[in-house]
């Protein structure tokens, strides 16, 4: 499907890593921690839209092709983009 470089695999992979901890955490967190609730609420949108942003301008850069009802994974290993269709 595709490839990216290192650097840029680093750079969604730790976007990646971010958006899993804030999710694991917003599992355990509640409201009624209210400042640390606000904090994290708006860090997991801010990363979820670089997380997004990335794969958009990575798709539009090497042409990768997509699906309605798919999304791109990265193989960490080996840099590879695959196009994984939800059926």
């Amino acid at each position: 499907m595709g490839q990216v470089t290192p650097e840029e695999r680093d750079e969604i992979q730790k976007l990646f890593e971010r958006k899993n901890g804030l999710t694991e955490l917003a599992k355990i967190l509640t409201a009624d921690n209210g400042e640390l609730y606000e904090k994290l609420v708006k860090d997991l949108g801010e990363t979820g839209s670089k997380f997004q942003q990335w794969w958009d301008s990575k798709a539009k850069q090497y042409g990768w092709e997509s699906h309605p009802k798919g999304n791109w994974e990265i193989n960490f290993q080996t840099c590879e983009i695959t196009l994984v269709v939800n059926e």
